[in-house]
């Protein structure tokens, strides 16, 4: 039977409600949908690609946190504001999975918390040892 974990780190932004960054198990971490929030600022960059790369930094930040890493990851799911926005956001997340991308799903959605135009979720793979 495995047991979960509660994943934190200051180096993403903090939950903005009731979940977690993110729960590992003894095999997995299921890492939330991180926003493009600066952690050091809590402010929002401007444009898709510059909210794709902070999402991402945030992501990658959870992910180490919880013993694993984007090579690691087996799938995400990347919710955008609007579908336009597609290329943009695809062009920035390939730069972070250039071999064995994940399986990945990806939805235009009417609105994200504090009105984002990206937020990109992940499960991976935790290091053993």
């Amino acid at each position: 039977m495995s047991i979960k974990t509660v994943v934190s780190t200051s180096k993403a932004a903090p939950a903005a409600g009731p979940y977690s960054q993110a729960i590992q198990t003894s095999d997995l971490v299921f890492a939330s949908g991180q926003l493009p929030i600066d952690p050091k600022t809590g402010t929002i960059p401007d444009g898709v690609e510059a909210q794709t790369r902070q999402s991402l930094a945030n992501l990658s930040a959870v992910l180490e946190e919880g013993g694993a890493s984007f090579a690691s990851v087996v799938k995400t799911t990347v919710f955008l504001k609007n579908m336009g926005d597609f290329a943009a956001m695809n062009a920035i997340y390939a730069e972070n999975f250039t071999e064995l991308p994940p399986a990945r799903s990806t939805i235009e959605v009417a609105r994200l918390p504090k009105d984002a135009l990206v937020e990109i979720e992940a499960i991976a793979l935790r290091a053993k040892g």
